[in-house]
């Protein structure tokens, strides 16, 4: 189910006809609706995907907290002061330990993101993924946000699309989606001002899939955004795959309020989204962009359960195993650290669906699930347990 790719990238895409008008679509989140109101699955969605729900075995890896944009991303309840307490920059050495819980189990994805360091280089990410692929040859890497790509290319005086190259060149297999949050100029100025505005990390993804890198897109929910804001959010994304066609998923990502900035302000701590809010933004998500293959609920923010009520309104993917997941729980999230690989089968499958394995690209692994996964399931089940580690925390996408 990958993405064939070009020497020019993904090739455009063409609209399929059975999306409603951006107005119309969109208008569904300007009105208090009953879910069973939205328009079912399009056929060419079913006719796509079927059935079938996609989860893949991956692994999240965050090398360092530490970030610029600490004191103005005030939605944010992972980042970190150089010197505050709590702040952490993981070694190679570290970060490939860390790794070494892939070993013998049925990891195909390490999912890496952190913050904005300020001393970072891009050698150190460059250098991580090769180690990383000469340990893990089977695992595939999903490294780095548009945002943390423009930054590099800060610290290094150079292009972003040298980055991605460099990056490329060294293993890299696809890009995940945070960053966006919502494109809107003054939502950005309210909660993440200084942050690449919506243009640019546009303009971070358009380059990756000119150079064949495929990467996920996000949308950011439940905060100071309008529904408009999320039409002209949905909008550009729609336009972007429709030029390149590079995006594999769209995830929508709900606001956590505890232990930020943002969450005080709006006297949220304590509080989140809605299951209504969260279902809505599935649903017409699936619908105003049907241009993209997949749609991902992201069960470390809404829950297991939430999610498998979502497999009903148009989602056909659910977040994968993940093994450790703590932004979102220094957020307010109560949700497991992580799930095991059985766990998510059945999750599916309670659903009335059917769990297909898959890799970064979509590309099936496994559909059979009589026997235990390859490694057997106690090597990732042992992750619950150590919720005393030092380990990094995972972003979204």
């Amino acid at each position: 189910m990958s993405s064939g790719t070009g020497s020019r990238g993904f090739g455009r895409r063409s609209r399929t006809a059975s999306v409603a008008s951006a107005a119309g679509v969109g208008a569904l989140f300007l009105r208090d609706i009953s879910l069973c109101a939205v328009p079912p699955v399009p056929n060419a969605n079913r006719a796509r995907n079927g059935e079938r729900v996609f989860f893949s075995a991956n692994q999240h890896i965050n090398p360092t907290n530490v970030c610029i944009l600490r004191n103005t991303c005030t939605f944010c309840s992972f980042a970190r002061m150089p010197k505050e307490d709590g702040a952490y920059t993981r070694s190679l050495e570290e970060v490939f330990h860390e790794a070494a819980q892939a070993t013998g189990t049925p990891t195909r994805e390490f999912h890496i993101v952190g913050g904005l360091h300020p001393k970072l280089r891009l050698s150190y990410y460059t250098d991580m993924i090769r180690g990383l692929k000469e340990r893990h040859p089977q695992v595939h890497i999903k490294a780095l946000t548009a945002v943390e790509i423009a930054h590099l290319a800060r610290i290094e005086k150079i292009s972003e699309r040298e980055v991605l190259m460099a990056m490329k060149d060294a293993g890299l297999t696809s890009l995940p989606g945070g960053g966006a949050e919502v494109f809107s100029t003054a939502v950005r100025a309210t909660i993440a001002e200084r942050k690449l505005t919506g243009e640019e990390w546009l303009r971070v993804h358009r380059v990756a899939h000119e150079l064949g890198i495929p990467t996920n897109c996000t949308m950011l929910y439940g905060h100071v955004e309008t529904a408009e804001d999320r039409i002209e959010h949905l909008s550009m994304l729609r336009a972007l795959q429709d030029d390149t066609g590079g995006f594999l998923t769209y995830i929508p990502l709900a606001y956590h309020p505890d232990h930020n900035e943002l969450g005080e302000e709006m006297g949220r701590v304590g509080t989140a989204t809605t299951g209504y809010e969260d279902l809505k933004n599935i649903a017409v998500g699936r619908l105003f962009l049907d241009n993209i293959p997949h749609i991902k609920t992201h069960w470390p923010m809404v829950t297991p359960f939430l999610s498998q009520i979502a497999l009903s309104f148009g989602c056909d993917d659910v977040e994968g195993t993940v093994v450790y997941e703590r932004i979102y729980h220094e957020a307010g999230a109560h949700t497991d650290m992580h799930l095991p690989y059985m766990d998510l089968v059945q999750l599916i499958r309670g659903a009335g669906k059917m769990p297909v394995e898959r890799d970064s690209l979509y590309r099936t692994v496994r559909e059979s699930f009589d026997d235990p996964p390859p490694s057997g399931p106690e090597t990732l089940s042992r992750a619950r347990g150590r919720e005393g580690a030092s380990l990094p925390v995972v972003h979204a996408a």
